[in-house]
């Protein structure tokens, strides 16, 4: 009797499944050669181009000529639609019948005037389905359309994904026909493909990898491709192995579907609706076909997109949130930067997206979604908690470039102590493909061992959109608990969480910042649009500040709801992760600064009028009075103009958040500028005193008072100084630690230091040097009355390729730390590189100063648009301008301006207030043209330093209630007392979405003001009723 060999040659067995279901090798004889069935040519096909994006009823009634396959259209960013004219023939009665397209770009069906389908080859969608089983009752004609845009997921790099776009590329169409789509051969496929990869994961060591390769090749035995008919046997042995089940203390894998589609990066904003368009159309047909199929998705922004440009679509999309399969995640406006935008800014994210999830869906979302930010604030947490959020999901701190993060589900502590529920999916990544390596990688990967057996698998082509298939749901749906994998659950968010809250007892707690290594150049790449973010925010500031003052000083005034809602939601439009970080095409960067242009433009208007509305109600005069937003009093130097519009300085005193006419006022001490024999310039103002170097840098730089010199020994302040910037890969993102070894000071002086203002009020000098050929700065240097720092205004003309340039300030100050501002607070790193952990901050991230302290003696640098810092041992640098080539080939080239400062002082940062300097420098006094007799007045007033106001504006959905916000700024804990001369009958504790607070009492108002309470840190908000 026969007897089959046993093949012992583990090799050939799994080489030999692996061409049986190739794309590549013997298709003519292979299953996967038979995944299609017999073909029909369309009927026709015509198309016409656009070089706009146009909606589909516009694009209906265009004419359309005929086209072949095969035929190149473009360039990149235009849009080509074609008409799809096509019969089924009667003879596939019973079949499963796809119109198969294969293409460049991206694609999306059309039928019946309604999207219905995503095509792109980069996201494995290149059918899309017209009948499961064709019924002679169905139309056998039909006409569909595709809408091609010309841009790939990953947009049309040159050379590179990352590259800048190539403008002249053009595209074709390969493949345009119906077929006969083999369901079986294709649930076969899956099956092989699953044994196969558990022969490879598992590896020659386990038993079970050996199982799965004897299943595989006794299938292949059983199968012919030309026969179907043993199809259900060999599927039947494949069944039989995954239902081989595991034992009860398996980790379980949480499977949500996912598509990451970033909201402006190698593509423009505009793109990125037809993105959210054809992945989440696509994600519904799913979800059609897969009741169990849950999808998270996270951004409002893009929500309202599809609202705008896809009623039906969205109409669907409301359906299935009801359904509990379409799950909104994230609860912000969008996926914003971690580390730049303001702590107003972070609010605000939340509180449009928690907004709006809640008015479009009725839900708040429990979880903070950004699995793609180059970093995350230590005040995260304390702003998630305030926003109704206690859970926390990313990834991004798997690409640290030196040390490996410790966890993957742990406990993350924030600045004020708030805690958060983080959880990193150990596989890694937000855009899986439902493989088995996928899958044993997330238990292997699992850094909480023992402490964690729940972990996500996001699944879905992501970054530039696409999201999950049906191959993907398939592979998962085969391995859901097949021993050897881990458990497979399809779940969602508050599922994970709520598991991992249960078994959160052996949990490792992590506190302070999440400090991703890497992407360091991303705070000072695309300068105007950081300044573009940091002015707009001040802005918006000043508007909301006015605004909720008019309202109680002019009967008349309407709080502009709907126009500051626009503004704030283009600037926060704008800090997504890949815009204010500038690692966007250049089409995006021009379009986030007509965003700014258009706040800036829009906004002069509004402060304007809520500025003309405040003060005393008799008729406006023609003298000039001054508005302060911020809570303290202002004693500073301006420059106005005079009833002939001539410019001149005027010293001011305006009250705390306030108002107050300009008198003319001398300084105690006024400015002193001598040019010495040697053509140094000494200036003087009585609280600082510099000696100028003919080059522009500090000689010397002394606190009068404590006979204090700053600048360290031999060394020279203000120094520019470029270095050569090339990283490994990532060009926009990157600053490597090598680009310290490159150090060039920049010495060349083309216009050596003259006097430009003579003192007085102000003493100021102006120099340039030459940093190149193609560059230049000029700097003039500024010293007030009664200013106790040195403002450097600078100018730089800038056409650099990968070069960096910074500004230092050695000081004599000796710190194992230094002191960086971040949102609502400030926090430490280490000055010193004794750890990798220490190394790896080279380049850091901070908002308005930066302080170097010893016992009773520092000095602080400050700026108004600048975010990238290194404090190394006693040196103090300021990161000015970066010169990328990719993806924005332009990167920064052109003319800059920003002001920075130098600020020395005596006791600690708190106590000399270099917070409330820093603000002073940001927020300029806003003037108003007032009866000269208008009698100065302060709405509100902090009876201590180490609180600030830091917001006023209209409560949400209240119109008889301001919301204020204050934040405690020093590290300490506190009693404040928060005056106002506003007729406020109740004052309520509120979170950050402006609820009220349950649990606390309306808060007591006596004759002295609302008494409040602070712990180090800590955001307070109110409600004030009226």
């Amino acid at each position: 009797m026969y007897h089959q060999p046993v093949l012992k040659n583990r090799r050939t067995l799994l080489e030999r499944s692996e061409k049986f279901i190739s794309d590549i090798y013997f298709t003519d004889c292979n299953l996967r050669g038979r995944l299609y069935g017999d073909s029909c040519p369309l009927e026709s096909l015509t198309s016409f181009l656009s070089s706009k994006r146009i909606p589909f009823a516009e694009a209906a009634t265009q004419s359309f000529t005929p086209h072949r396959v095969g035929e190149t259209f473009g360039p990149t960013w235009w849009t080509c639609w074609f008409k799809v004219t096509l019969k089924i023939p009667e003879s596939w009665r019973g079949k499963e019948v796809h119109l198969l397209w294969e293409s460049d770009g991206e694609a999306m069906v059309w039928r019946d005037g309604q999207p219905v389908q995503g095509l792109a080859k980069e996201g494995e969608k290149t059918s899309y389905i017209l009948t499961d089983s064709l019924k002679d009752e169905e139309p056998h004609s039909i006409t569909v359309y595709v809408e091609l845009a010309c841009n790939g997921l990953f947009g049309a790099g040159k050379g590179s994904m990352i590259a800048a776009p190539d403008p002249s590329r053009t595209y074709s169409v390969q493949k345009a026909e119906l077929v006969v789509f083999n369901r079986d051969v294709r649930e076969l496929l899956t099956d092989f493909e699953m044994l196969i990869d558990i022969v490879k994961q598992l590896g020659e060591q386990e038993q079970r990898g050996y199982q799965a390769l004897f299943t595989a090749n006794e299938m292949v035995n059983l199968c012919d491709p030309a026969n179907p008919g043993p199809f259900d046997e060999a599927r039947n042995l494949a069944r039989k192995f995954f239902s081989q089940r595991n034992g009860q203390s398996q980790h379980t894998v949480h499977a949500m579907g996912h598509c990451h589609i970033d909201t402006a990066w190698l593509w423009p904003y505009e793109e990125t609706i037809r993105k959210c368009g054809r992945s989440w159309v696509t994600a519904i047909r799913l979800m059609e076909k897969n009741p169990e199929f849950v999808f998270t998705c996270s951004q409002a922004q893009q929500f309202q997109w599809v609202k705008t440009w896809y009623p039906g679509l969205y109409s669907q999309i409301q359906q299935y949130v009801k359904k509990g399969q379409f799950i909104p995640v994230g609860g912000t406006w969008v996926e914003m930067d971690g580390n730049l935008p303001s702590g107003e800014s972070m609010v605000r994210q939340f509180l449009e997206g928690q907004r709006f999830f809640q008015q479009e869906f009725g839900i708040y979302c429990k979880e903070f979604w950004l699995p793609d930010t180059f970093g995350y604030s230590a005040q995260l947490p304390q702003i998630m908690q305030g926003s109704g959020i206690s859970h926390f999901l990313t990834q991004k701190l798997s690409w640290n470039l030196v040390n490996v993060f410790p966890h993957n589900t742990f406990f993350w502590e924030g600045l004020d102590g708030s805690q958060v529920l983080t959880h990193f999916p150990p596989g890694n990544s937000y855009e899986m493909k439902g493989k088995v390596e996928e899958l044993v990688n997330t238990v292997k990967n699992n850094k909480d061992k023992g402490r964690a057996n729940h972990s996500a698998a996001l699944f879905g082509f992501g970054d530039g959109g696409g999201g999950p298939t049906q191959l993907m749901l398939d592979r998962l749906q085969r391995v859901q608990d097949t021993d050897g994998l881990p458990k497979v659950q399809m779940s969602v968010p508050e599922q994970l969480f709520s598991q991992l809250h249960t078994d959160s007892a052996l949990l490792c707690t992590w506190t302070g910042e999440l400090f991703l290594e890497l992407h360091n150049g991303t705070y000072t790449t695309q300068a105007q649009i950081k300044r573009g973010n940091r002015q707009c925010e001040t802005l918006l500031h000043d508007i909301e500040a006015a605004s909720s003052l008019a309202l109680w000083h002019n009967n008349t005034f309407q709080y502009p709801v709907k126009q500051l809602q626009e503004l704030w939601r283009l600037l926060l439009l704008n800090q997504f992760h890949d815009v204010i970080p500038g690692t966007c095409i250049e089409i995006v960067v021009e379009d986030a600064l007509r965003y700014y242009e258009e706040i800036r433009t829009v906004g002069a208007g509004l402060l304007r009028d809520a500025c003309s509305a405040l003060g005393s109600k008799e008729q406006k005069g023609d003298s000039t009075a001054l508005f302060n937003s911020l809570p303290w009093e202002r004693n500073e130097v301006v420059q106005l103009k005079d009833g002939a519009g001539q410019p001149g300085l005027a010293l001011v005193r305006v009250p705390s958040v306030g108002l107050a006419t300009v008198k003319d006022t001398q300084p105690a001490t006024p400015v002193s500028v001598t040019v010495q024999a040697d053509g140094t310039v000494l200036m003087e103002n009585g609280i600082l005193r510099t000696t100028i170097n003919k080059d522009g840098s500090l000689a010397s730089l002394c606190l009068v008072n404590e006979n204090r010199e700053a600048i360290s020994d031999g060394c020279h302040g203000n120094q520019f100084v470029m270095f050569d910037d090339v990283p490994l890969y990532w060009d926009a993102w990157d600053v490597m630690d090598y680009h310290l070894q490159t150090r060039k000071p920049v010495l060349e002086v083309v216009k050596p230091l003259q006097v430009l203002l003579p003192g007085g009020l102000r003493g100021s000098v102006s120099f340039t040097l030459r940093i190149s050929d193609k560059s230049t700065i000029t700097q003039e240097i500024v010293v007030d009355a009664m200013c106790p720092y040195i403002k450097f205004n600078t100018q730089v003309e800038w056409a650099e390729s990968h070069k960096f340039l910074k500004v230092e300030f050695p000081v004599r100050v000796r710190s194992p730390n230094a002191t960086y501002e971040i949102q609502y607070g400030h926090l430490q790193r280490p000055t010193h590189r004794n750890t990798s952990w220490d190394w790896a901050r080279f380049e850091v991230w901070g908002h308005k100063w930066a302080d170097l302290s010893e016992h009773n003696f520092g000095v602080a640098l400050l700026n108004d648009c600048k975010y990238g810092y290194s404090v190394h041992k006693n040196t103090m640098t300021l990161s000015l301008l970066r010169a990328p080539k990719a993806p924005d080939a332009n990167a920064d080239m052109g003319t800059h301006h920003f002001t920075y400062a130098i600020m020395p002082h005596a006791g600690s940062f708190q106590e000399a207030s270099v917070i409330q300097c820093a603000y002073n420098l940001n927020f300029p006094l806003r003037p108003i043209q007032r009866s000269p007799d208008t009698a100065p007045w302060s709405a509100f007033s902090v009876n201590t330093t180490a609180v600030i106001l830091e917001t006023i504006k209209q409560a949400e959905d209240r119109k008889g209630a301001l919301v204020v916000r204050l934040y405690e700024s020093h590290g300490s804990s506190v009693t404040a007392i928060l005056s106002t001369t506003l007729p406020v009958r109740e004052v309520r504790h509120c979170d950050l979405l402006e609820r009220p607070l349950p649990t606390q009492q309306p808060v007591q108002i006596t004759s002295d003001g609302i008494t409040l309470n602070f712990s180090p840190f800590k955001v307070v908000s109110l409600l004030l009723f009226f």
